[in-house]
Protein backbone atom coordinates (compact mmCIF):
# COMPACT_ATOMS: atom_id res chain seq x y z
CA UNK A 1 0.00 0.00 0.00
CA UNK A 2 2.90 2.10 0.57
CA UNK A 3 5.01 1.61 -2.46
CA UNK A 4 1.58 1.82 -4.45
CA UNK A 5 0.75 6.09 -2.77
CA UNK A 6 4.79 6.57 -3.53
CA UNK A 7 3.90 5.51 -7.00
CA UNK A 8 1.08 7.61 -7.53
CA UNK A 9 3.17 10.44 -5.42
CA UNK A 10 6.02 10.37 -8.25
CA UNK A 11 3.26 10.36 -11.17
CA UNK A 12 1.60 13.35 -9.67
CA UNK A 13 5.14 15.32 -9.13
CA UNK A 14 6.11 14.15 -12.64
CA UNK A 15 3.14 15.37 -14.23
CA UNK A 16 3.68 18.87 -12.40
CA UNK A 17 7.07 19.22 -13.35
CA UNK A 18 5.95 18.41 -17.29
CA UNK A 19 3.03 21.82 -16.38
CA UNK A 20 5.42 23.78 -15.12
CA UNK A 21 8.04 23.05 -18.12
CA UNK A 22 5.18 23.72 -20.89
CA UNK A 23 4.45 26.62 -19.39
CA UNK A 24 7.77 27.49 -19.11
CA UNK A 25 8.22 27.08 -22.87
CA UNK A 26 4.84 28.89 -23.73
CA UNK A 27 5.83 31.61 -21.98
CA UNK A 28 8.91 32.02 -23.81
CA UNK A 29 7.19 32.04 -27.24
CA UNK A 30 4.62 34.59 -26.83
CA UNK A 31 4.32 37.84 -28.77
CA UNK A 32 6.60 40.99 -27.70
CA UNK A 33 4.22 43.60 -29.76
CA UNK A 34 4.53 47.25 -29.48
CA UNK A 35 3.56 50.34 -30.78
CA UNK A 36 4.77 52.87 -33.79
CA UNK A 37 6.36 55.83 -32.21
CA UNK A 38 8.08 58.69 -33.19
CA UNK A 39 11.65 59.04 -31.48
CA UNK A 40 14.90 60.78 -31.52
CA UNK A 41 17.72 58.61 -32.90
CA UNK A 42 20.98 59.40 -34.66
CA UNK A 43 20.61 56.63 -36.85
CA UNK A 44 23.37 56.31 -38.95
CA UNK A 45 24.15 54.83 -42.60
CA UNK A 46 25.57 51.67 -42.76
CA UNK A 47 27.20 48.72 -45.12
CA UNK A 48 26.61 45.06 -44.20
CA UNK A 49 26.98 41.92 -45.89
CA UNK A 50 24.43 40.55 -47.67
CA UNK A 51 22.94 37.43 -46.13
CA UNK A 52 21.36 35.63 -49.55
CA UNK A 53 24.27 37.08 -52.35
CA UNK A 54 28.03 37.49 -52.09
CA UNK A 55 27.83 41.23 -52.03
CA UNK A 56 27.32 44.37 -49.32
CA UNK A 57 24.75 46.56 -48.87
CA UNK A 58 24.36 50.27 -48.19
CA UNK A 59 21.32 51.19 -46.69
CA UNK A 60 21.66 55.02 -48.09
CA UNK A 61 21.78 53.64 -52.02
CA UNK A 62 18.90 51.12 -50.77
CA UNK A 63 16.90 53.69 -49.86
CA UNK A 64 17.26 55.59 -53.01
CA UNK A 65 14.12 55.89 -55.61
CA UNK A 66 11.61 54.66 -52.56
CA UNK A 67 9.30 56.40 -51.06
CA UNK A 68 9.00 54.40 -47.58
CA UNK A 69 11.90 51.73 -46.18
CA UNK A 70 11.24 49.48 -42.90
CA UNK A 71 14.74 48.37 -41.50
CA UNK A 72 13.47 45.10 -39.52
CA UNK A 73 16.65 43.99 -37.03
CA UNK A 74 15.88 39.90 -35.98
CA UNK A 75 17.58 37.15 -35.01
CA UNK A 76 17.14 33.96 -36.34
CA UNK A 77 16.65 32.05 -32.82
CA UNK A 78 13.95 34.76 -31.61
CA UNK A 79 10.40 33.30 -31.55
CA UNK A 80 9.07 37.35 -31.48
CA UNK A 81 11.35 37.84 -34.52
CA UNK A 82 10.14 34.98 -36.25
CA UNK A 83 6.00 35.85 -35.51
CA UNK A 84 6.56 39.03 -37.31
CA UNK A 85 9.01 37.39 -40.08
CA UNK A 86 5.80 35.99 -42.52
CA UNK A 87 3.92 39.53 -41.58
CA UNK A 88 6.58 41.82 -42.91
CA UNK A 89 7.15 39.51 -45.58
CA UNK A 90 3.15 40.05 -46.33
CA UNK A 91 3.35 43.93 -46.45
CA UNK A 92 6.43 43.72 -48.38
CA UNK A 93 4.43 41.36 -51.11
CA UNK A 94 1.68 43.68 -50.91
CA UNK A 95 3.14 47.17 -51.16
CA UNK A 96 6.15 46.46 -52.97
CA UNK A 97 5.01 47.98 -56.38
CA UNK A 98 4.15 50.88 -54.74
CA UNK A 99 7.18 52.49 -53.31
CA UNK A 100 7.74 50.45 -50.18
CA UNK A 101 10.45 48.15 -49.29
CA UNK A 102 12.17 46.33 -46.64
CA UNK A 103 15.87 44.95 -45.46
CA UNK A 104 16.65 42.26 -42.92
CA UNK A 105 19.12 43.01 -40.64
CA UNK A 106 20.40 39.69 -38.92
CA UNK A 107 21.70 39.83 -35.17
CA UNK A 108 23.61 37.47 -33.46
CA UNK A 109 23.18 34.43 -35.29
CA UNK A 110 25.52 32.56 -37.47
CA UNK A 111 25.23 32.79 -41.42
CA UNK A 112 23.93 29.39 -41.81
CA UNK A 113 20.89 29.88 -39.28
CA UNK A 114 20.25 33.30 -41.05
CA UNK A 115 20.04 31.31 -44.61
CA UNK A 116 17.81 28.50 -42.87
CA UNK A 117 15.60 30.99 -41.21
CA UNK A 118 15.12 32.93 -45.17
CA UNK A 119 14.45 29.83 -46.73
CA UNK A 120 12.02 28.67 -43.84
CA UNK A 121 9.88 32.33 -44.00
CA UNK A 122 9.91 32.07 -47.70
CA UNK A 123 11.40 35.91 -47.09
CA UNK A 124 11.59 37.68 -50.44
CA UNK A 125 13.45 40.77 -49.61
CA UNK A 126 16.86 41.44 -49.24
CA UNK A 127 18.87 40.47 -45.49
CA UNK A 128 22.38 41.52 -44.18
CA UNK A 129 24.07 40.39 -41.26
CA UNK A 130 25.32 43.26 -38.79
CA UNK A 131 26.78 40.48 -35.85
CA UNK A 132 26.63 36.48 -35.48
CA UNK A 133 27.77 36.01 -31.84
CA UNK A 134 25.54 36.25 -28.78
CA UNK A 135 29.27 38.16 -27.23
CA UNK A 136 28.07 40.88 -29.48
CA UNK A 137 25.19 42.26 -28.11
CA UNK A 138 26.15 45.03 -26.22
CA UNK A 139 29.11 46.28 -29.19
CA UNK A 140 26.10 46.68 -31.47
CA UNK A 141 24.51 49.36 -33.08
CA UNK A 142 21.11 47.69 -32.60
CA UNK A 143 21.70 47.93 -28.91
CA UNK A 144 22.81 51.44 -29.28
CA UNK A 145 19.96 52.04 -30.91
CA UNK A 146 16.84 50.49 -29.14
CA UNK A 147 18.29 51.24 -25.54
CA UNK A 148 18.39 55.36 -26.70
CA UNK A 149 14.65 54.64 -27.78
CA UNK A 150 13.51 53.29 -24.06
CA UNK A 151 13.35 49.26 -25.67
CA UNK A 152 15.17 47.69 -22.27
CA UNK A 153 14.59 44.28 -23.74
CA UNK A 154 17.68 41.88 -23.24
CA UNK A 155 18.08 40.96 -26.54
CA UNK A 156 15.70 43.26 -28.12
CA UNK A 157 14.54 41.81 -31.26
CA UNK A 158 12.70 42.41 -33.38
CA UNK A 159 13.23 46.00 -33.65
CA UNK A 160 12.01 48.00 -36.52
CA UNK A 161 12.49 51.25 -37.90
CA UNK A 162 10.46 52.83 -40.81
CA UNK A 163 12.70 55.84 -43.09
CA UNK A 164 11.03 58.03 -45.59
CA UNK A 165 14.23 58.71 -48.14
CA UNK A 166 12.64 62.30 -49.19
CA UNK A 167 13.85 62.94 -45.42
CA UNK A 168 17.06 61.31 -45.05
CA UNK A 169 20.48 63.39 -44.95
CA UNK A 170 21.87 62.95 -48.39
CA UNK A 171 25.39 62.79 -47.14
CA UNK A 172 27.37 62.52 -43.98
CA UNK A 173 27.19 59.28 -41.56
CA UNK A 174 23.91 60.00 -39.89
CA UNK A 175 21.04 59.20 -42.28
CA UNK A 176 18.37 60.62 -39.53
CA UNK A 177 17.96 62.14 -36.03
CA UNK A 178 14.13 61.55 -35.56
CA UNK A 179 12.32 58.25 -37.16
CA UNK A 180 9.55 56.17 -36.48
CA UNK A 181 10.46 53.05 -34.38
CA UNK A 182 9.11 50.09 -33.22
CA UNK A 183 10.60 48.75 -29.82
CA UNK A 184 9.52 45.20 -30.48
CA UNK A 185 6.70 43.12 -33.05
CA UNK A 186 4.99 45.18 -35.70
CA UNK A 187 0.84 45.09 -35.02
CA UNK A 188 -0.08 44.10 -38.63
CA UNK A 189 -3.13 46.02 -38.64
CA UNK A 190 -1.39 49.40 -37.37
CA UNK A 191 1.51 48.91 -39.42
CA UNK A 192 -0.27 48.69 -42.69
CA UNK A 193 -2.22 51.70 -42.20
CA UNK A 194 1.00 53.27 -41.32
CA UNK A 195 2.50 52.46 -44.89
CA UNK A 196 -0.40 53.00 -46.29
CA UNK A 197 -0.47 56.66 -45.39
CA UNK A 198 3.10 56.84 -46.22
CA UNK A 199 2.33 55.94 -49.52
CA UNK A 200 -0.26 58.14 -50.39
CA UNK A 201 -2.67 55.12 -50.74
CA UNK A 202 -6.42 55.60 -50.22
CA UNK A 203 -8.60 53.36 -48.46
CA UNK A 204 -10.11 52.03 -52.13
CA UNK A 205 -7.05 51.40 -53.60
CA UNK A 206 -5.53 49.31 -50.96
CA UNK A 207 -8.77 47.44 -51.09
CA UNK A 208 -8.71 46.56 -55.06
CA UNK A 209 -5.03 45.91 -54.93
Amino acid sequence: MLLLEFFMKMILFSAALLTAFALTGFAQHKHEYAKITEKEIDYRNWTYPAAQKNENIDLREFTKGKKLVMVFYFAPWCHASNFQAPVTQKLYQKYKDHGFAVIGVSLYGNTEKVRETIERRNIGFPVVIESVSLADRKKSLHYKYRWGTGDYRRWGTPWNIFLIPAELDPTGDVLTKKAFVVNGEIIEREAESFIREALGLSSAEVANY
